[in-house]
């Protein structure tokens, strides 16, 4: 009867550190990451749009360069070409403008088919050329 106890608390605590561990992973540094993917926002977008479900299978949680023009620019997001929503971690500091063309890249979060926008975190500017 003592053993039951015995290797049901060793059974507890290690689940309990398997749990702990699960729930307080470090996260990803996208920005230390090589890009998966090299794409255009249009390209992204053409391909979330005709299938969902096989985009998603393909970008969800892959870290991605995406390129266009900026059609948005806030203090801690950036819509390039009304198709990618691309949000980070921090205040943006940069000297970029709408219709200016850059290079960003990203975690993909997901597709929101009511904005038809592919959405990636975790974002930081490569380049603005």
């Amino acid at each position: 009867m003592k053993r039951n106890w015995i290797a049901l608390l060793i059974i507890l605590i290690i689940t309990a550190i398997v749990g702990y561990n699960y729930v307080y992973q470090d996260h990803r540094d996208v920005e230390s990451e090589v890009a998966e993917f090299s794409i255009t926002s249009s390209e992204i977008s053409l391909l979330f749009s005709k299938n969902a479900t096989s985009a998603e299978q393909k970008f969800l949680n892959k870290t991605i360069e995406v390129s266009g023009l900026i059609s948005d620019i806030n203090i801690n997001d950036i819509t390039i070409d009304d198709k990618v929503f691309c949000q980070f971690s921090n205040n943006i500091e940069t000297t970029l403008n709408k219709n200016d063309k850059t290079k960003i890249k990203g975690r993909v979060i997901g597709y929101d088919d009511l904005l038809e926008q592919v959405k990636l975190d975790q974002c930081i500017i490569i380049n603005n050329n």
